[in-house]
């Protein structure tokens, strides 16, 4: 057994089962050991945010990491867009980077960098193994690492002669440079209890700011609890790993994105308090607007930070407030197919009445998507991921990781064509895979978040060059074109009617585009 292999079978025996490549020569023995252990599950993909999307995809379906395979310092580099939103959503991932020879890096070969550097921008642990003798350790410990609540990006560099030497009978000295780990308690905090428990006594003054874990299942049924007893606000951030909404699930409203709405939504509120939940700030800086988005001198208390245990606590509080009611949950949306041109609100309606159950849909429809929150709220049961990180390029892949975590249930990805174009090449991995992914592009044939935050940021009227980097025509994108290039049949709809047939129909196929003209 060679040392590639040892690594494989560590893999394995962690629980990580799936494994998104993009290789080069210095992980050839890898791929020979991924070829002759067939329990992993391997995945290509054509560039590597690809690879790192969809292993964030992956994890936020599954709740265990997948594995990614990356060649040298430059494929690393390619993944760290994605790599970046996954560290923002908690998702747990094992990077396997190649690296040269340890006898060659002194040649300084074309391909030579400072994988560790790079690394380390977007990871939780890095390590180079520095022989085979310490291969399956070095491996079980990125595994374990990435499983540290909550989620980690574990990234564990391997020179290609540890993998291709010959793995040595007998145990390895372990090490181990593992974090205590801590969970914190809202009574081990000095003054939370009666604090919080006093906040939410006053009622409505009091919100309630859910994330992480805690908008998903029993933790979000308690929160609404408490909010049905309590007479508190509840908001779950914006952003979200991974949301369980949907009829029979407890409503809770996102904050909005934008700063001036998400200030006037805060602005009632005398006491914040966070489950799972980071204080509130504006996305960006904005001239003569505030960048912490709750209201003045008001009060921020923390009932639980990301891995702990949500619903443990919230369970406590409702206890400590009486809170045995049932939470409001929302119904069954009424409304049918919808008619007529395109508009945004008809586009989320018709969405709501299509959505198949336990449907997956991952957002990144930017600022065609902003509203679709209320209105999506009555669909049939589902999970909503959204990019944590801000790096578009982040649904078409996660997209493909979620399929692959979850077959049986459909992913409906969302996302506009400007962010689509970063990532595009997982269509291909779709159609290889044969996955069940719907890919809605919102072609509105511009960057328009761009074009409304020159105005935000107050940078005037865009001129004929700076039009030039907003708008994406001269040529217009062929998304039917490109789609079919890359093996995923699809169609374009320029009503409503048409987009509702549209996704019907595609729920029945493997992976399939709809090209929204906007």
């Amino acid at each position: 057994m060679n040392g590639a292999e040892k690594l494989v079978h560590t893999l394995l025996d962690g629980g990580v089962e799936v494994c998104f490549a993009n290789p080069g020569t210095s992980e050839m023995h890898f791929v020979a050991a991924l070829d002759r252990i067939a329990r992993m599950r391997c995945v290509l993909g054509l560039h590597e945010t690809v690879v790192t999307g969809a292993a964030d995809g992956y994890y936020r379906i599954a709740d265990k990491p997948a594995a990614t395979l990356l060649h040298l310092g430059p494929g690393l580099a390619n993944g760290l867009s994605n790599l970046h939103n996954a560290r923002k959503a908690r998702s747990a991932i094992v990077n396997i980077v190649g690296d040269h020879a340890v006898h060659h890096l002194a040649l300084d070969a074309p391909l030579t960098s400072d994988i560790d550097g790079i690394a380390a921008t977007m990871s939780d642990w890095v390590r180079t193994c520095p022989t085979v003798a310490q291969i399956g350790d070095d491996g079980a410990e990125a595994v374990r690492q990435a499983h540290l609540r909550p989620g980690r990006i574990a990234t564990l560099i391997l020179p290609a002669d540890v993998a291709w030497s010959e793995f040595p009978a007998g145990p390895a000295r372990s090490r181990s440079d593992t974090p205590a780990e801590s969970a914190v308690h809202w009574s081990d905090r000095e003054g939370n209890r009666d604090r919080i428990v006093g906040a939410l006594r006053e009622g409505s003054s009091t919100l309630l700011l859910l994330g992480e874990r805690a908008v998903r299942g029993q933790a979000r049924t308690l929160a609404g609890q408490l909010a049905a007893a309590t007479g508190c606000g509840l908001l779950a951030e914006y952003f979200s790993a991974r949301v369980e909404r949907g009829a029979g699930r407890p409503i809770v409203p996102r904050l909005p994105y934008a700063v001036d709405p998400a200030l006037a939504a805060l602005a009632k509120y005398r006491r914040i308090v966070l489950v799972g939940a980071k204080d509130p700030v504006a996305f960006f800086a904005y001239p003569d607007k505030p960048g912490r988005l709750a209201a003045a001198g008001s009060e921020i208390l923390t009932l639980s930070v990301p891995g702990d245990d949500h619903e443990t606590l919230l369970r406590e509080l409702c206890s400590a407030v009486g809170a045995t009611g049932s939470a409001v949950l929302a119904g069954r949306a009424t409304h049918g197919l919808q008619e007529g041109p395109l508009t945004l609100e008809g586009i989320a309606r018709t969405l709501a009445a299509v959505l198949p159950e336990h449907a997956i849909v991952v957002d990144e429809s930017v600022t065609s998507g902003r509203g679709f929150d209320a209105l999506t709220a009555h669909s049939a049961p589902h999970d909503w991921l959204t990019g944590c990180g801000g790096s578009i390029g982040y649904a078409l892949p996660a997209a493909a990781g979620a399929a692959i975590a979850a077959p049986g249930r459909r992913v409906i990805a969302l996302s506009g064509d400007g962010s689509s174009m970063y990532s595009l090449q997982a269509l291909w991995t779709m159609a290889r895979e044969e996955l069940d992914v719907t890919v809605v592009i919102f072609a509105n044939r511009a960057y328009s978040i761009l074009r409304n935050e020159l105005a935000a940021v107050g940078a005037g009227t865009p001129g004929v060059r700076a039009t030039d980097m907003l708008t994406l025509d001269r040529p217009v994108l062929d998304w039917l074109d490109l789609a079919r290039g890359m093996g995923v049949p699809g169609t374009r709809v320029t009503d409503l009617a048409s987009l509702g047939e549209g996704l019907q129909r595609s729920f029945a196929s493997g992976p399939s585009l709809i090209e929204v003209v906007l």
